[in-house]
């Protein structure tokens, strides 16, 4: 199954006999819980789930959005509708972050069909799609999640050992990979051996992802082969999804480090590079 699908196609899908479980997660980081906005419009039939309680844990040392509790979170999905039988498409605001999360959370647990609306909300307005304030009565689903499928989850040392034997990308703005700003973590730079590559070079400007070609000629550029093992990590384990997302829509497999630079700082022992090159 393809990883993202057209305002279009779920026009189509929506008007079928089993329509999609619809997931919004509008979400941006430092700002509240998007569900106001959900409130004051969302599309018809989705369900609001929130990203920094229900996608994630609480953060401390694990980072600043580490995996939810498993039971906790498969709770919520079930609350949301969510069923095995059942395709699941989730969308946000437009940037894909929020939901690549959930994307990746439902995949990793063991979803088998999970899509991702390309280009969020302005992409199913800009074609005329509906929005409505109605909030939906939903079935419970019947989703268990079952941790360990694919896309692969790396943890700190799993990220690091990658680095030195294949590509780990770095999601995050240049200027942080660098190590010339850091407006969040307590330290900048980036883990050794990490590749800069901003997930804002995924998409355009409208938040649609770039052709798979394109996309795959991107990675390749950056290091990517049909026998290189690639894994990536962000801030916090948002961003990166949606990097993994776009390896997914370019046919590559990638694993995510899902505490990412927030977990790998908080541990004061584990080495820092900085400047333009892996290190």
């Amino acid at each position: 199954m393809d990883a993202i699908i057209t305002a279009d196609q779920l026009v189509s899908a929506a008007a079928g006999d089993r329509p999609p479980t619809l997931l919004d997660i509008r979400w941006q980081h430092g700002r509240p819980s998007g569900r106001p906005e959900y409130e004051a419009g969302h599309l018809p039939g989705a369900v609001y789930v929130d990203l920094d309680t229900e996608l994630a844990g609480a953060p401390g040392e694990r980072g600043r959005h580490p995996l939810p509790d498993i039971a906790a979170f498969g709770a919520a999905m079930r609350r949301a509708g969510v069923s095995r039988d059942r395709e699941v498409v989730v969308y946000d605001g437009g940037l894909g972050w929020a939901a690549a999360r959930a994307w990746w959370l439902l995949r990793w647990t063991g979803h088998p069909a999970v899509r991702v609306l390309d280009g969020g909300l302005a992409a199913w307005t800009g074609r005329g799609g509906s929005l409505t304030k109605e909030i939906p009565s939903v079935t419970e689903g019947d989703f268990v999640p079952e941790p360990g499928a694919r896309p692969i989850l790396l943890d700190a040392d799993g990220a690091a050992a990658l680095a030195r034997r294949g590509l780990l990308l770095d999601a995050r703005a240049g200027e942080r990979y660098r190590g010339e700003v850091e407006p969040i973590d307590p330290v900048a730079g980036h883990i050794p051996g990490a590749v800069s590559a901003p997930t804002s070079e995924n998409a355009t400007e409208d938040g649609r992802f770039h052709p798979a070609a394109v996309l795959g000629r991107r990675f390749a550029g950056l290091g990517v082969t049909p026998d290189t093992e690639v894994g990536v990590y962000c801030g916090s384990g948002v961003s990166a999804a949606q990097q993994v997302l776009a390896l997914a829509v370019a046919g590559i497999p990638a694993a995510l480090y899902i505490g990412s630079w927030s977990e790998w700082t908080a541990d004061g022992s584990r080495p820092v590079a900085t400047g333009p090159q892996p290190g």
